[in-house]
């Protein structure tokens, strides 16, 4: 199936919020259900390589029949073992042409930044969508940056030259700010991963997005 990217609730998924592959996986379902529209495979604590392969492999398996694109985090190779949608690196990962070599043209990539200098430094050819945050203080990334707060994020946003995604600390109570900016969504971890009952706190953050999306484009 040819994936497509919609940004607009974006799920990055936590293996110790989730439990673990199989938790991963389950929640992946659910929330694709309820309105997610990419996945993202991130860890904070290292996995071994055979864990990250046997994640993606099973994360893939659950997305091939969906429209919702499967991107690794920083890992060219599991990507690619997994034939993934895309790959999303950080500012101390590979560079963002190096990465696209890797990948090819008909991958996604995705770029972190968290402030004006890194942005300056883009190379826009290579990247088809920014990851720019942490807007509020987040404890599911432990080398975050400092919180950038809701004016810097505006800037940003002015200034950019492709899509984005606004990451770090969101959830339903204070996403409206940010997406009446005129992002094109938001990246949410803790707001799915291990939440009580993952398809309404899906279902409601998907029906909040669309409202304020809808009522930007009136």
């Amino acid at each position: 199936m040819q994936k497509k990217l919609d940004l607009s609730l974006y799920l990055v998924l936590d293996p110790d919020l989730c439990g673990g592959i199989d938790g991963m996986v389950n929640t992946v379902k659910i929330a694709v259900d309820n309105g997610v529209t990419v996945v993202q495979l991130r860890s904070e604590h290292e996995f071994d390589r055979l864990d990250w392969y046997r994640a993606a492999l099973a994360l893939k398996t659950v997305l091939q029949d969906t429209p919702v694109p499967l991107i690794i985090n920083d890992h060219v190779d599991i990507a690619l073992a997994v034939d993934a949608d895309g790959v999303h690196v950080g500012q101390r990962d590979l560079p963002v042409d190096v990465a696209r070599k890797l990948i090819g043209v008909d991958k996604f990539l995705g770029l972190s930044i968290s402030n004006q200098q890194q942005l300056e430094r883009v190379n826009w050819q290579y990247v088809d969508y920014l990851g720019i945050g942490p807007v509020f203080p987040t404890t599911t990334k432990q080398d975050a940056a400092p919180a950038i707060e809701l004016a810097e994020l505006a800037k940003l946003n002015h200034l950019k030259r492709c899509p984005a995604v606004a990451i770090g600390g969101i959830n339903l109570q204070n996403l409206t700010p940010i997406l009446e900016m005129g992002i094109e969504g938001i990246a949410v971890v803790s707001a799915i991963c291990g939440q009580p009952d993952i398809a309404r706190s899906t279902k409601q953050l998907a029906h909040k997005i669309n409202q304020i999306q809808q009522g930007i484009n009136r």
